[in-house]
């Protein structure tokens, strides 16, 4: 069975926008600043989408673009500008960056308040810590949230990750540890795979490796959350799920309109979260 994404995103968007509207009955408009300095189209895509996305709820939005070639250090500086700014309340780093800068490097310039997407790796360690207020990065919520929307069982439960990423991977076995699942994360070096992944009754690929997820890997009954996002020649996109394979077995998210459009919403309900906490 296939879970439809867009669905969910509809509904949660559709709540979001009722918070939205009572932040700005007293005057808070929930601003978002995204720091892009890469002229990779994908992200361009993903920015312009985030823009309407944010309009329909009525938050605000606003790029604030950097040369492709830009370096750590005036990226550093422009996130810690956005994040000083008293009416931003969420700032975003888009990635890629450009060679040579990681995420991680530069991400602690955002302040813990604004990161509403987890990119500073103190926003990790508070997750870690189970610290209340913690944002974690948007995708591995929006994996949670659909988990929460279809009601699938997590106490108890045996979950396998497979990706040990710190924007996918490592944060969503976290949140799913929090939720008392049993988790185990795989990764490129894990011996037997297949036999691991089908002890799942959450099973999560998260490793960009197109159609990695067969039939073979997947319990009867379980659960598939596929976070894969891969391109294709025509311009499409694929995940790490076979799809048509494991539907016939198990539940799982389809690529496209499965996390994706659960992930905008998620980010944008982060920077609701973080506008409420700025009035209170």
């Amino acid at each position: 069975m296939l879970v439809d994404g867009r669905a969910i995103a509809a509904q949660l968007k559709a709540e979001l926008a009722v918070r939205v509207a009572a932040l700005r009955a007293h005057d808070v408009v929930p601003r978002l600043a995204i720091v892009v300095a890469t002229a990779d189209e994908g992200a361009a895509w993903y920015v312009r989408s985030l823009l309407r996305a944010a309009a329909q709820v009525g938050a605000a939005a606003a790029v604030v673009e950097l040369p492709a070639d830009t370096d750590a250090a005036a990226i550093e500086a422009a996130l810690a500008t956005a994040s000083a700014d008293p009416d931003v309340h969420g700032v975003l780093c888009q990635t890629p960056l450009p060679a040579g800068v990681r995420l991680a490097d530069v991400a602690g310039a955002i302040d813990p308040a604004v990161d509403i997407d987890g990119a500073n790796p103190l926003s990790l360690g508070r997750l870690a810590a189970d610290v209340a207020g913690a944002f974690p990065p948007a995708t591995a919520a929006a994996a949670m949230r659909i988990l929460e929307h279809e009601r699938v069982s997590l106490t108890g439960a045996r979950a396998v990750v497979i990706g040990r990423s710190t924007v996918v991977g490592k944060p969503l076995a976290l949140m799913l540890l929090a939720r008392h699942a049993t988790v185990t994360v795989c990764h490129s070096r894990t011996v037997d795979l297949p036999a691991v992944a089908r002890e799942a009754d959450v099973l999560v690929a998260a490793v960009g490796r197109p159609a990695l997820v067969t039939a073979a890997y997947v319990k009867p009954g379980a659960f598939v959350v596929d976070v894969g996002t891969n391109p294709t020649p025509d311009g499409g996109l694929v995940g790490d799920v076979d799809t048509a394979a494991v539907d016939r077995v198990a539940t799982v998210t389809p690529v496209p309109g499965g996390v994706g459009p659960v992930t905008t919403v998620v980010l944008l309900g982060h920077l609701a979260d973080a506008a409420e906490r700025s009035v209170k």
